[in-house]
């Protein structure tokens, strides 16, 4: 998985939404995220320190290329703009689902 920053993922981003119109789907998950990058310890070791601030964790896929970010707080406001921006642009392609009549009403 590539670590990106904030502006290059949201340009990779798109890149996978264009690609994945012909075929395939992006898979988006988001977490929170403390900066830890060792295992919790065992019973009976000293813990690890509480994080001060937590970030969020982004990831992106498309087949086997994956991406990811991490979003700092102060830079969420101006990275959920832009995020919220690419997706209403790239949502567009998805299938309306058909409505099907239940018995209920059908009995009616």
């Amino acid at each position: 998985m590539v670590l990106l920053e904030n502006e290059v993922f949201l340009s990779e981003l798109t890149r996978m939404f264009q690609r994945s119109r012909n075929q395939g789907s992006v898979t988006l998950t988001m977490k929170r995220y403390d900066g830890r990058t060792k295992p919790t310890p065992r019973e009976g070791r000293k813990p690890l320190p509480e994080p001060s601030e937590y970030m969020c964790l982004l990831r992106a896929s498309l087949k086997n290329k994956k991406i990811s970010t991490i979003v700092h707080p102060k830079d969420v406001n101006k990275f959920q703009q832009a995020y919220c921006n690419l997706l209403k642009g790239n949502l567009d392609g998805l299938k309306k689902l058909k409505k099907t009549k239940t018995k209920a009403k059908a009995t009616q």
